[in-house]
């Protein structure tokens, strides 16, 4: 590794971070791993080894690249010798995201548009969605799962090793302590959450989970012959969310960092760049690297209350502005064909799906009714890509915008839904898309009041938005009033959609799925045999419920108004 790509690092700094250890045993390495040298078989096999790693909450200015104050030397020079994606598109939460990367289709297309799946619904990703991993291995691939799933648990026919992939370790809900595994619905209801295939994993509690998964990553590969079968590995971290916590070591090169949860959050960051490391080197030491593919992206955007930062996007975590949904990407490769380059060819999450399985060999029929494209030559050898529009998503049970309604949609859409579209340079935006501000790096908590005074955003009630996302990728110029004629157009686009749009799933919360109940953990409360009720959705109790709730919003509404005007 050149070390000019480390400036800024002390040579203490650098050996706490194993940056400078190569051939050394690190805390991600495994224990008696077998001792070979770094191996370049030829001729390459077919189909590549697929190496997919996502982060969980990793904001698009929480990687050196960007210009960020976080240091990411690895995910740096791998980005730079590979493609990176900048013109890449995710979703803004969890479950949704994994789900589009899992079945290459719309949130609409599965039931899953609403919120994300939580650890006592009786939910999970559709029965009658073909997977990815389950497409790989009819194509011949090994599939593994490393890390956090959050695709639903309820029965044991959702778990990862009967949705396509041979082998598990990992967490199933949304959210775990990083070293004892407990993880919350709620402030008393708690479990245990690491799993072993389909069995409870009591053994692991105590170990870091990057450093876990990252051995688990490097047994996988020193077990497995590169040349007998080839290999899917999804590694899904559940860094960098939150609770925010890292080994001391990693903290220490950001002491200088006067906000405690930023410090926290790049030492977590580093924790996962040095993880990135050490499965680049053992792709290499086991005879994979030549003819492997290594894809990098987030999950969503940043949560700046929890260290993380999207500066210069809008929004962050949870929200349709491009801080939520705009992520980070690269893929790294020895077979792409033109490499050290930068790529604004529009890629989806979805797109994955189709384009790894035509990597692996499968023909279209394969992901016929998927709504993903494959976009593998877009990235490879730089030519168009086959993606035009993107539907970022058509929630019709979030809360409706207040503003919103069927005429000002021009009799098209009502706009109280949320609901946000991207068409070539265009992206509309209608109902609520959550938090809109333009958030800076230091404008994290611990910071003087006087920084919430640089940005603000002062225009609430409205419900519909119109961006040239191309010319203005902060989303700082509203167009809707001077260009009602694109407004209709992307309009009539979200009805299209919604008119293929499947019910809503958001069953009720279910009682039996408590852990007390179930020896301690978080695992399936419900026999395979017992008959789904996914139509049921939540309903609010009553109509005095929700006089109460928006009184309380009206109340910490007017709240914060006094205090962000204290601040200022």
């Amino acid at each position: 590794m050149a070390t000019t790509a480390l400036t800024g690092f002390s040579m203490m700094s650098l050996l706490s971070l194993g940056y400078l250890t190569w051939d050394l045993m690190s805390p991600n390495q495994v224990e008696n791993e077998p001792d070979q040298t770094f191996v370049n078989r030829s001729p390459i096999p077919q189909p590549p080894h697929i190496i997919f790693i996502m982060t969980d909450d990793q904001g698009f200015n929480d990687i050196g690249y960007h210009g960020s104050d976080i240091r990411t030397p690895v995910l740096d020079k791998l980005a730079a010798d590979g493609v990176k994606l900048e013109n890449y598109y995710i979703q803004p939460i969890c479950t949704p995201s994994r789900s589009q990367l899992i079945t290459g289709r719309y949130q609409i297309h599965t039931g899953l548009q609403h919120s994300i799946i939580r650890p006592r619904q009786p939910n999970c990703l559709p029965f009658d969605q073909v997977t990815l991993p389950q497409r790989l291995q009819e194509l011949g691939y090994s599939t593994h799962m490393v890390g956090k799933w959050h695709l639903g648990f309820y029965k044991k026919e959702c778990l990862p090793t009967r949705r396509g992939f041979n082998t598990y370790f990992g967490s199933l809900t949304g959210s775990v302590n990083y070293y004892t595994y407990n993880s919350c619905d709620g402030p008393a209801l708690c479990g245990f959450d690491l799993h072993e295939g389909e069995s409870v994993a009591w053994g692991q509690m105590g170990k870091y989970s990057t450093h876990l998964y990252t051995q688990r990553v490097r047994k996988i590969l020193a077990t497995h012959d590169p040349q007998s079968q080839p290999l899917f590995i999804f590694l899904s971290f559940q860094a960098v969310h939150t609770p925010l916590q890292s080994p001391r070591e990693y903290i220490y090169p950001y002491r200088g960092l006067g906000n405690v949860a930023r410090r926290k959050y790049a030492a977590m960051v580093s924790a996962v760049d040095e993880a990135v490391r050490n499965i680049t080197y053992a792709l290499r030491k086991y005879g994979y690297y030549q003819n492997s593919i290594i894809i990098f992206s987030t999950d969503n955007g940043g949560q700046p209350l929890s260290g993380g930062s999207n500066w210069p996007l809008r929004g962050r975590k949870g929200t349709y502005w491009e801080g939520g949904v705009r992520g980070l990407g690269f893929v790294h490769s020895p077979l792409l064909r033109k490499k050290r380059r930068v790529s604004k060819a529009l890629v989806h999450i979805t797109d994955w799906y189709p384009t790894l399985v035509g990597l692996a060999g499968g023909n279209e029929s394969l992901t016929e009714g998927v709504d993903g494209y494959n976009v593998w030559e877009a990235i490879s050898d730089g030519k168009e890509s086959p993606r035009l529009e993107i539907l970022h998503n058509i929630d019709p049970l979030y809360n409706h915008a207040h503003s919103g309604s069927l005429q000002n949609g021009y009799g098209i859409w009502n706009t109280a839904i949320q609901a946000s579209i991207r068409v070539g340079d265009w992206k509309l935006l209608t109902g609520d898309p959550g938090y809109g501000d333009w958030i800076p790096p230091q404008m994290l908590p611990g910071f003087p009041g006087d920084w919430w005074n640089l940005e603000r955003h002062t225009a609430p009630w409205k419900s519909l938005w119109l961006f040239n996302i191309s010319g203005d990728p902060y989303e700082r110029f509203d167009l809707s009033e001077q260009r009602p004629d694109v407004v209709k157009e992307l309009l009539a686009r979200l009805v299209y959609y919604n008119r293929t749009a499947v019910p809503v799933r958001y069953p009720s919360e279910d009682p039996r799925s408590n852990p007390l109940l179930n020896g301690g953990a978080w695992v399936p409360w419900v026999g395979d045999e017992e008959e789904d009720s996914w139509f049921r959705v939540y309903q609010k109790k009553n109509k005095d419920w929700k006089k109460r709730l928006s009184k309380s919003r009206s109340f910490f509404w007017r709240l914060n108004k006094r205090i962000m005007s204290n601040r200022i």
